[in-house]
Order: structure tokens, then sequence, then C-alpha cells
């Protein structure tokens, strides 16, 4: 079965300049996806003429279906009617129906209609033309060139409307769609390219219709399986087969599959063993309790936090010895495992963790310079501490730190 090919070209110069994020071709592809459909390009074009055209001709090369957001307003610079009459050699005509529709949209929110909004209802004559019951500037279905197209507004609200009603129901009907399996394996602790060599032997083994993709991000890396054929429930099963394959080489470095994230992960850990947590952060300021309380049903388990920046809190709140503090300055390994075990007591939870660091950009020193993290992780009978040297950039160093105190408690939970 040959894949069915999409393209996206989502048109305005606001897009270029980053006045507005292009949200609406991440939320198309994740649709297609879904559906079998791959996305092989997406193209953001300024209100250009030139650069128009271009883009529908190369498009026609390379995709079975066109999906084109923007453009459609009824000022000078909203292009795209038009050039798609222009492109599909059509004359734009006056569609009653379109002209009735944005008329009684006008009627019914009490505002008075310009011949600019009954322009909205001009049509190519080669179009099919598709409601927008949520706004003013109609959908256009062609079918044109050995390719289909769609134009849509941009405004993401009135796309996704046209998407779900019109065009999402309609790609079963032209196209014979095939299955698309997605599996994600999360890791935390080791870098992509030690990763890729722990599983070289496993990835190069992988059958042709399996696929796998390297996903990095801030202290983590995802191994996304993607298998390709026409029968879910053994894609499925294929790729379950091959996670079992390669899960003993990484299970220490796994926290989860697909959607979870490292603190539910850390979340269902203490409630299934009914154990409680609490937090000293000072260099993350508050930013590893964010994580941990954003998941719901975190009250069961979270017992609080303090943030103690200035070492007089560090002694009165959560019991830091002056001496440990004096000799060893805050941001020391005994500093941390005092923090670790004082929250622990003040929260009278089975687990404490802290933090403390030079986050930056400023309040390095030669020994210590900016980045240097040291965290550590209290239980019953045990403390465990990391020192960690990171980068220059303090939002960066935040979360860093923040994802390596939780994969510290991960590990120390799975030992104790």
């Amino acid at each position: 079965m040959s894949p069915v090919k999409a393209e996206i070209i989502a048109i305005g110069d606001e897009l270029l300049y980053g006045q507005i994020i292009d949200t609406n071709s991440h939320w198309i592809s994740q649709e297609l996806d879904l559906r079998g459909v791959r996305v092989v390009r997406r193209t953001t074009v300024g209100d250009n003429r030139e650069d128009i055209l271009k883009a529908f001709a190369e498009a026609e090369k390379r995709a079975d279906l066109v999906l084109i957001t923007g453009g459609l307003g009824p000022t000078q610079d909203d292009l795209t009617k038009p050039l798609m009459a222009e492109f599909f050699d059509c004359p734009i005509v006056e569609n009653p129906e379109a002209v009735a529709a944005v008329t009684e949209f006008f009627k019914k929110r009490g505002r008075e209609i310009t011949p600019l909004n009954i322009l909205q209802g001009h049509l190519p004559a080669c179009c099919i033309y598709v409601p927008n019951v949520v706004g003013t500037a109609p959908g256009m279905w062609f079918e044109e060139k050995n390719t289909y197209w769609m134009s849509m507004p941009g405004v993401p609200h009135e796309m996704k409307k046209l998407m779900n009603d019109f065009v999402l129901p309609k790609l079963p009907e032209i196209f014979s769609l095939p299955v698309i399996v997605h599996q994600v394996i999360k890791t935390v602790g080791i870098g992509e390219s030690w990763l890729a060599d722990l599983i070289r032997d496993w990835e190069n083994a992988l059958p042709d219709h399996i696929r796998l993709a390297y996903l990095p991000s801030l202290g983590h890396v995802k191994l996304r399986l993607t298998g390709f054929g026409s029968d879910t429930e053994k894609l499925n099963q294929e790729i379950q087969d091959q996670i079992n394959l390669v899960l003993p080489q990484i299970d220490q470095y796994v926290y989860g599959y697909n959607e979870e994230t490292l603190e539910t992960a850390i979340g269902k850990l203490l409630k299934k063993s009914n154990k409680t947590l609490a937090l000293a952060e000072s260099c993350t300021g508050g930013y590893i309790s964010h994580l941990v309380t954003s998941v719901p049903g975190s009250s069961s388990y979270f017992q609080g936090a303090v943030v103690p920046y200035h070492n007089q809190f560090k002694q009165e709140v959560i019991e830091v010895k002056k001496e440990t503090l004096e000799k060893h300055g805050a941001v020391s390994e005994e500093t941390v495992i005092e923090m670790s075990q004082g929250v622990k007591k003040l929260f009278q939870s089975d687990f404490g963790l802290a933090s403390s660091g030079i986050a930056g950009p400023d309040g390095g020193t030669e020994t210590k310079p900016v980045g240097t993290i040291w965290i550590a992780c209290a239980g019953d009978g045990f403390v465990e501490t990391k020192k960690l040297q990171l980068t220059q950039d303090r939002m960066l160093n935040i979360q860093l730190t923040a994802v390596a105190v939780l994969n510290l408690f991960r590990i120390c939970f799975s030992k104790n």
C-alpha cells in the first residue's frame, strides 16, 4: 500500500515575523498521522504572490493532499483565494450559498455587512464550497491536477471545525489509508549518543516496517517506534515485542511510555507505595514543586516545600547547621544532605529532596562556577547525593536540575 502524502502550507507574514505561532500545522500533522496520512512537508510562506504560487507548484509535485491555512480575509493582503483561482486557471464568481451564509452570520450578530464582507462569498468557480459555520471565510475544496486541496482560515478554531467536519471524514472516502502505530519509550539520565550505542544491535535488527526515532529534550530522550501496515492490533503487538526485546538493556533509564511525564511516573510510585515527599529548593526556586503539583492527585503524596534562598532560613526552617554552611558553603554536598533530612523531618514525609546551586548568570567562583549544583534525596536510613555541572543559562539550569532531582528520587526509590 502506497503511503498517502500530505503537505501543509501556512500563509501569512505574521507567521514569518514571529507575531503569531503556527499551532495550526502542528495540530493538523497530529490529526493526519492518527489516520495514516504522512505529512512530507510543512511550509510557511508570506503574503507574496510569487512565493505562494511557487509553494503551490512544489506541493503539487510532492503531495496527494495539500492543506492550506490563512490568507482568506477580506482585505487586499489576503491573497490565498485569488492565487488559488490563478493557479487552477478558473475565475472567481459569486457563490449564492456562500454569500447567504456570510450575510446570515453578520445578521445573527447584529452587525452590518459591508461590500467587502460580501466578497468573501465569491469563490473560484472550480472549487467546492465548504461552509464555515463559526466564521466568515468559507473553506474551499479542490480536486485539481491529480491532487486534493483544501483551503481554510488561519483562525485555529475555524480551521479545526472545517477539518473535523469535512476534511478528516473525507479522507477514507478518497484514499486507501494505511495504519500507522506509534509507541514511545521515555528515558532519563542517559544522553542520546550513549543510548544509541547501547541499543545499536537491537536498532539494526528492527524489521523494515518498524522505524525508530530519537527525540531528545531537556534531560530526557524519547524513543519513538513507528509501525506501518494494515492491521492495528498486529502492529501494536509487533511493537510491544520489540519493546520487550530492548527493555533489559535500558530498563534502568526507562520511567514511562507515550504521554507519561517524569513527575507523573513519580506520583504513581508514591501513590502505589503509600509514601510521601517533601522538597527543599534553593536554586530551583519552587520549580520542582510546580512539576510535582501539576499532577492531579498529588496532594495524596506531596507534603509540602520550602524555598530557603537565604542561609538564615536554611538554618531556622530546615535546621541546616550554621557550622556546615560556614565550613562548606550553601552549595555543597554537606548542605544538601542536611537540607533533605531537614525538610523530611519538617513535613514528616518518607522522602526529602533538596537542591542548592549557582543557577547563574552571576555568582560563580573559580571553585564553584555557574552551573554547579548539588542535589540530595533522603529516605529512612539513607541519603544519596549528586553533583551537577551544568550550563551558563539560568532557566536551563533550573529545568535540568529539576529533572535530575526527580530522577535521583526515582533511582533511590527503586533501590530502597
